[in-house]
């Protein structure tokens, strides 16, 4: 029959955006119901009333068709096609964006008294094993030993200088006599760093780190040690046999 174009899927995916929130929902609806039933349906996806509802069609790309206004007319006699947009305008003038302000919404809240006498609760969870801001004793004692630990590694630094002749203590290794190059902090750790020319090749590097030259030795020479591991005083340079014939 000329003029009659036949749909032969019953249900539609359309998108649904309201002048009552930002979001927009994707949803199925049969094309066999009217306007006025459709407006229903729309009432739980927008929370906007039926009767206080205008509907405007728009096309997948967002272009605007028409007006969806005749509440007998069935939804399959206008052009909705999958992926359209119906957009929803509330004709009542009450605030949009409803659904996401909550300011307007009245809360409860549970007097501090009230909640510190409940044994079930976070807080007293909280409390009861010291965590989170109620190990805030804990916490001050920490950062007190760690100001105190950068005060005497400080101290132990200023006592330093370059040129002097030393003695490097690691724990687990043998003693490294060499000469201090450098005294103070670095950009690869933060405190203060003590840059060593061993006497030996027992070093990691040749005064560089991270590509940054603190001080300038031969290659493996270099070392970065604490203060602490370091004791200056009158070392000469011993002879480690490294270079006896064999």
């Amino acid at each position: 029959m000329d003029g009659v174009t036949v749909i032969t899927n019953p249900t539609v995916s359309v998108r649904v955006t309201s002048t009552a929130n930002s979001f927009e929902a994707l949803r199925r609806f049969n094309r066999a119901i009217t306007i006025a039933e459709f407006k229903c349906k729309l009432e739980l996806v927008v929370g906007i009333q039926a009767s206080c509802m205008d509907l405007q069609l728009f096309s997948a790309t967002d272009a605007f068709l028409q007006k969806l206004d005749d509440n007998e007319a069935l939804m399959g006699s206008y052009p909705v096609d999958d992926n359209c947009r119906i957009h929803v305008i509330d004709k009542s003038g009450s605030g949009s964006g409803g659904f996401e302000d909550l300011s307007a919404v009245e809360k409860f809240q549970l007097p501090d008294e009230a909640y510190d006498k409940r044994s079930e609760s976070v807080r007293s969870f909280l409390k009861k094993n010291k965590a989170g801001r109620f190990n805030e004793e804990k916490a001050a004692q920490k950062e007190e030993l760690q100001v105190q630990r950068d005060a005497e590694e400080k101290l132990l630094a200023e006592a330093l200088a370059p040129g002097l002749r030393c003695e490097v203590q690691l724990m687990g290794q043998p003693t490294r006599r060499g000469t201090v190059m450098y005294v103070g902090n670095t950009e690869f750790k933060p405190g203060y760093w003590v840059g060593v020319k061993y006497d030996e090749p027992l070093g990691k590097h040749d005064g560089s780190v991270n590509g940054k030259q603190y001080f300038q030795c031969q290659p493996k020479y270099g070392a970065f040690v604490k203060p602490q591991y370091v004791t200056v005083g009158d070392f000469p340079e011993e002879d480690y046999g490294l270079n006896d014939e064999m």
